[in-house]
């Protein structure tokens, strides 16, 4: 199954970067570069999910970017990982 969630990321002043996803608590990542970020976030993001449908089955509702606050220079890439679930994985 495929879940997308917006990250806000962000260039920091010793130029690397920082993402954390507004819908999911405490999720963030950190990357020397975009790319590295990109794909902590998308780890970051996959491991989130999974906690939470392992314990509560209960996943928060999809923020419309444009609703998103954000400072100069942030910008917004959806994140999309695909969690296989399988028979049982709910017991």
């Amino acid at each position: 199954m495929m879940f997308y969630y917006p990250a806000v990321f962000r260039q920091k002043e010793d130029g690397t970067y920082h993402a954390y996803f507004p819908d999911l608590a405490m999720c963030t990542a950190e990357g020397e570069t975009l790319d590295d970020c990109i794909n902590d976030a998308i780890e970051a993001c996959r491991t989130w999910i999974q906690v939470e449908l392992e314990e509560t089955m209960d996943l928060p509702y999809v923020s419309d970017p444009e609703d998103i606050p954000m400072q100069e220079g942030d910008f917004v890439r959806t994140i999309g990982v695909t969690i296989r679930l399988y028979d049982g994985w709910d017991e």
